[in-house]
C-alpha cells in the first residue's frame, strides 16, 4: 500500500465549462470534497491550482484542481511539486475519455495520453507516463461532430442518469484504491455500462 495520494481532477476553470464532458475530473474531486466537507483553497505562487487535504484509511490525500486550463495542466502539477515533492506513482489523475463509451471506467497504473491534452501536458511536464489515471467514458463522438467541440458541450438530458452513476462509481473507485490498492480496484471498477459496479 502507499502513504500518500495526489488526486488530480482535470478540467477547465470558469462557469462556461462547469457542466461540460471535459470537466468530469473536476466533478469527481468536487464530489469527494463535498462528501468530506472539504474547502478548496487557491494555492501556489501563481494560484495555478486549488487544493484540499484529506486522510482516508491512514493515507494522506491531497485533492488538486489545476486552474491553468486543460492544455496546461502540467504547469499546475509542476508548481505543486515545487512545494510538495512526490513520486509520479503517487499521482492519480481523473479524466474524461472519448474513446470509452459513456458510463465506462478504466483505471490504469500507467499509459499514454490517449490523445487527451490534459494528460499530455502532465506527461510532458513530469517527464514520464508512469502514473495512474482513472478515465471516465464520454463517447462515442457523433460522426458529424468535432471531438474538441463535443467534449466542451454538456451532457444531453438522456445521458445524465448514466453520467451520474459513472461519477458515483468513480468516487467509490478512488475509495477502493486507497483501501485495497490498484489491482483490486481495477478488478472491481474497470467496467462497461450496465455492469454492477457502474451503477
Amino acid at each position: 500500500m502507499f502513504e500518500n495520494l495526489i488526486l488530480v481532477g482535470l478540467g477547465n476553470p470558469g462557469a462556461r465549462y462547469e457542466s461540460t464532458r471535459h470537466n468530469l475530473g473536476f466533478v469527481v474531486v468536487d464530489a469527494i470534497a463535498r462528501r468530506h466537507r472539504l474547502e478548496w483553497k487557491p494555492a501556489g505562487p501563481a494560484r495555478s491550482y486549488q487544493r484540499a487535504n484529506l486522510e482516508l484509511s491512514s493515507v494522506r490525500v491531497v485533492l488538486l484542481k489545476p486552474q491553468t486550463y486543460m492544455n496546461l495542466s502540467g504547469d499546475a502539477i509542476i508548481e505543486f511539486r515545487a512545494s510538495t515533492p512526490f513520486r509520479s506513482q503517487d499521482l492519480l489523475v481523473v479524466v474524461d475519455d472519448i474513446a470509452l463509451p459513456l458510463g465506462s471506467l478504466r483505471l490504469r497504473k500507467q499509459g499514454s495520453d490517449g490523445g487527451h491534452n490534459g494528460l499530455g501536458s502532465i506527461i510532458e511536464s513530469i517527464g514520464t507516463t508512469r502514473f495512474p489515471r482513472l478515465r471516465l467514458g464520454v463517447g462515442p463522438v457523433p460522426a458529424e461532430m468535432d471531438p474538441a467541440d463535443f467534449v466542451l458541450e454538456p451532457f444531453l438530458d438522456d445521458e445524465m442518469d448514466v453520467a451520474r452513476r459513472m461519477i458515483r462509481a468513480a468516487v467509490r473507485c478512488v475509495d477502493a484504491v486507497v483501501s485495497d490498492g490498484y489491482e483490486r480496484a481495477m478488478g472491481r471498477f474497470n467496467t462497461v455500462p450496465g455492469d454492477s459496479e457502474s451503477g
